[in-house]
């Protein structure tokens, strides 16, 4: 019998398993949030509608920024991570010469669409909420399709967000500084199962 060394794996290592991953199957989408390595859902087609909608908002709401579809950003200030979120808002040239794990100093606002798969807990409401506001990414929007709320995750004080508002769809709800946006989620009625 022989014996197996436990290995850590590094971000080097996994960043190198991610791009193969994606070559070997487009479908596939790793994360290493936590220290752990996860597979992320393939959105639906009103999970993209969701994103799609939201872009627009963001548009006209200040055209220098842009709503950045599934951009890998490296996570987390305790340990080192990559998280790809459904989408993140930042200045339209942030990411320019940067890796597809780019720092996310300049990141506005992480957004996270709920998939309907049984790692949605774990992933949006606990691990990744904690993983931005240790990096200090000033808003996280969780639009939970399971429980048909907005979450609005604000104030990171580098271990939480200190400021948690829950609205229900059809409500309306402040993205704060440095969003600065009214949203209005009546629409978000129309994309769930």
């Amino acid at each position: 019998m022989s014996v197996v060394e436990d290995r850590v794996l590094t971000q080097d290592v996994f960043e190198d398993l991610a791009r193969h991953a994606i070559r070997a199957e487009e479908a596939l989408r790793l994360e290493f949030v936590n220290g752990k390595l996860g597979v992320k859902a393939v959105p639906d087609g009103d999970h993209g509608r969701i994103i799609a909608w939201l872009t627009q908002i963001c548009m006209q709401s200040d055209p220098s920024r842009w709503l950045f579809g599934e951009q890998g950003l490296r996570i987390e200030s305790y340990r080192r991570g990559n998280a790809r979120p459904d989408a993140c808002l930042a200045p339209i040239d942030a990411f320019v010469g940067q890796s597809e794990w780019a720092n996310p100093d300049d990141v506005l606002m992480v957004v996270e669409v709920t998939s309907y798969d049984e790692d949605t807990d774990r992933r949006d409401r606990v691990e990744k909420p904690r993983a931005y506001a240790e990096t200090g990414i000033p808003v996280y929007l969780l639009i939970d399709r399971d429980t048909c709320e907005v979450k609005v995750h604000s104030q990171p004080d580098g271990v939480r967000y200190e400021q948690v508002v829950t609205v229900p769809y059809g409500k309306t709800v402040t993205l704060p500084d440095p969003v600065g946006i009214e949203l209005d989620t009546e629409p978000l009625k129309n994309w769930v199962r």
